[in-house]
Order: structure tokens, then sequence, then C-alpha cells
């Protein structure tokens, strides 16, 4: 189902990551093929086919949202348990209810930065006492949070988790042209890092998901569900349109 790019896209997709391969060798083959894809002519292409009505764009805007972190999410391909590949276009100061949070995953992940630039923090945590072995450390204070979906929604449902401490490992920028990939249980937080626009292509791959992933805040208590309002089918279509018209202005 679909056009030519879109066909071309899903070979590519099952081909490099339909197989039995441990997590990291996944997370490498997720980074070549979204580095592969976002290549501007290609990935203009593709987004310009899929606003045109090709694919699935009922099922994909059932699943494209504004999500908390802030960001416009919008899927392209749906690959079932496999593969998730999605367009993100992150606008700066438009943050929402978790746009602080520190988060893993379900499942390894690759990002290529088509336009603009992103900042990324890694974290590990550490004991509630701060402790880590014996090394004393004072690291971040942070409530945690188990995040799932609802089972009869696709709303985000949080469950407190207790408290903890985080340590800050790594801060990185990335701007267009580069790529990153993550395994699943990797704890990081990322924002828009220019005053216009930011796009990226992601990936999440792997069957074996994972059935929650781990949030932690610092700026206080989260409600215990937040609604996931998904796009119609003719602002999914809009929204693509107005992707395509960002690509071409590159």
């Amino acid at each position: 189902m679909g056009g030519r790019q879109v066909l071309a896209t899903r070979r590519l997709l099952a081909g490099a990551l339909d197989g039995d391969l441990p997590e990291h060798q996944l997370a490498a083959a997720a980074r070549s093929v979204v580095a592969e894809l976002g290549s501007s002519d290609r990935l203009l292409e593709l987004i310009a086919e899929l606003a045109s009505g090709e694919g699935d764009p009922e099922g994909c805007a059932r699943l494209s949202y504004r999500h908390v972190l802030g960001f416009d999410k919008l899927l392209l391909i749906d690959g079932g348990p496999r593969h998730m590949l999605r367009a993100h276009v992150w606008h700066p100061g438009a943050g929402g209810i978790g746009e602080e949070d520190i988060h893993n995953h379900r499942s390894p992940l690759a990002s290529y930065v088509v336009r603009g630039r992103l900042a990324m923090e890694l974290y590990e945590v550490y004991g509630e006492d701060g402790e880590r072995g014996h090394d004393r450390v004072d690291g971040i204070a942070a409530a945690r949070y188990e995040e799932s979906l609802a089972q009869r929604s696709a709303d985000w449902v949080l469950e407190p988790a207790g408290a903890a401490r985080l340590r800050l490992t790594h801060v990185g920028q990335y701007a267009a042209g580069s790529s990153y990939a993550l395994p699943a249980h990797t704890l990081h937080r990322a924002w828009c890092d220019t005053d216009a626009p930011t796009v990226t292509l992601f990936l999440e791959t792997g069957a074996g998901r994972r059935r929650h992933t781990d949030v932690f805040t610092a700026a206080g208590p989260h409600p215990g569900a937040v609604e996931k309002v998904p796009l119609g089918v003719r602002d999914y279509l809009d929204a693509l349109s107005d992707l395509a018209e960002r690509l071409r202005a590159l």
C-alpha cells in the first residue's frame, strides 16, 4: 500500500531491521537507515508522496499528535511491532507538560537531524541516598514515574515509582546532517536548540518492546494520565504539506 517512495522505504526498513539482531547492532542499523532516508531529496520525495494521500493516512493520523515534550509527532511508516518511522517537528519555546522530563524508550531508537539543531543530555540513576558504590554524589533529585499506555485509549498513564537521584553524564548538540542512536534504557532529554523549528527523522525499532518507560521529573508532580489527542486526516495531510514546504526551503 503506497506509492514508489513509500514502498521503497518499507523495503529498506525491512531489509535492514527485520532480523534477530542484538540491541547495539539494531541501534546501529537504525542510525544508518535514518541517515539514508533523511537526505533532503529523498525525504522530501517521501513526505510529498505521503502528503498526496499515499500510504495509510487514516492509520498514520491516528498515531500522530502533539507530544507532551513539545514537538509535533507525525507517523510516516507504520511497520507494526518491528519499526515506526516518524518525522518530529520541534518548535522553539513550545514545550508541553513534560518538556523538562528525562526519560527512556520502549525500544532502541535512532534520529537524524534534517533541519535546525537539537541539544541533548544523557543521565544515569543513582540510589535515593545519592550513593553508587562507595562514591558519594549530589546528583539531581527527581520524582520517578512508570509511563505506559491506557488499555482502552492511547493516553499516557503515569504511575508514581518513588524518588530517585540522577547524574548528568553527557551534553551534546546535534546540527543538521548529524545523527545518533540510543538503546531503549538510555535516559535522556532533548530540546530544540535554535530560534527556528528543528526537523528530525525518528525511528523506533525492535520487536521486543518494553511495557513501560521510565520518566523522571524535577519540575513537580505529574497528573496520573495525560490525554493524547490524535490528528484528523486532513490536519495530518496539511502537516505533511507544511513539512514538505520546510524541506523545499532547505
